[in-house]
């Protein structure tokens, strides 16, 4: 099945004073990270190996020509992390991308199959500096020195806004909440605690939260950690945090897994998940986990969607209104 093209689809869709804010803000983090003297870099987009993240599906292509026998498999990347941290483990010291990122199965307000994505990591930054730095570039780049920033966990979040701890709450608990809220259980499974979790931040919390500012969530639950390192302390939490604003998702970022067994096993345990729920087969990239055997620094790491923020910046509603040729048009 193919979409219906119009001949009206070849104009962009944003306007050009849209535009011209999207360059200039473009302009701008090029020039805090330069100030701060923090390299940019540049790393495929197409790489041999697919991210084992179980909620991210990537796109598929193959390459065919000389220095293959038969058709090899390629991807494009979801987000240019892996070939960074190999860059990082290679002594790079603090690095920054730019750069165009593609995720199969999502489109809606808020996503786009191919979206730009801003990218960094900072050695001897702990959660909390790496919190402070983005906070630094957000405020830049949307000229907005005087608003409020909160920090805030995870387990408050929850206390807050639903009565209940989200580190030790049964599933029973976690589901009768789901319920309550008048939520789609189709397809959940049985003890499937962060599917829950997820269900009740993205529909419940999440869109109170950033309303008159900033607001940075941390300390996730242990088994949402994806490549956090763990803190250990009455209950385990994830190094991670997130940033809302307007009820929206901005970043995501981690206090950086530097183990590469405890990597290996993660992505073990991925395959393992997308095998159960018969999707994507994909391959552990064997580049990142030799890199990271080698020797990785201590560093944390941030993934900002730059579209997310120009639409901040110029009040839109959707992200077609951002970007010159959104999926309708590509």
């Amino acid at each position: 099945m193919t979409r219906e093209i119009t001949q009206s689809d070849w104009r962009p869709h944003a306007s050009w004073t849209v535009l011209r804010k999207r360059a200039q803000m473009l302009r701008m983090a090029r020039e805090y990270f330069f100030t701060q003297e923090v390299l940019e870099v540049e790393t495929p987009m197409l790489s041999a190996a697919a991210v084992t993240d179980p909620h991210i599906e990537s796109f598929a292509t193959y390459y065919e020509g000389p220095g293959v026998v038969n058709k090899h498999s390629m991807y494009l990347h979801s987000s240019p992390e892996f070939p960074m941290k190999r860059l990082l483990a290679a002594g790079s010291g603090a690095i920054y991308q730019i750069c165009k990122v593609f995720r199969n199965g999502e489109c809606g307000q808020k996503h786009n199959p191919e979206f730009t994505m801003i990218e960094w990591y900072r050695p001897g930054f702990n959660l909390q500096g790496m919190m402070d730095d983005v906070e630094r570039l957000v405020r830049y780049l949307l000229c907005i020195e005087g608003i409020a920033c909160e920090r805030v966990s995870y387990e408050e979040l929850f206390s807050r806004y639903l009565g209940f701890d989200p580190h030790t709450a049964s599933f029973k608990v976690l589901y009768a909440a789901v319920n309550q809220a008048g939520l789609n259980v189709a397809g959940l499974h049985d003890d499937d605690r962060d599917a829950c979790l997820n269900l009740l931040l993205t529909h419940i919390i999440e869109p109170q939260l950033g309303q008159d500012g900033m607001c940075f969530v941390y300390d996730y639950p242990a088994s949402q950690a994806a490549l956090a390192q763990l803190r250990h302390d009455e209950t385990a939490v994830a190094e991670r945090f997130e940033l809302y604003m307007n009820g929206c998702e901005l970043a995501n970022g981690y206090l950086e897994l530097r183990d590469s067994n405890e990597l290996s096993q993660r992505m073990q345990q991925d395959l393992v998940f997308r095998q159960k729920e018969s999707t994507g087969a994909v391959s552990a990239d064997a580049h990142l986990l030799a890199a990271m055997a080698h020797g990785f620094p201590a560093c944390s790491g941030v993934a900002l969607g730059f579209d997310r923020l120009v639409m901040l910046a110029v009040g839109a509603k959707v992200l077609d209104e951002v970007l010159a040729f959104p999926f309708a048009r590509a």
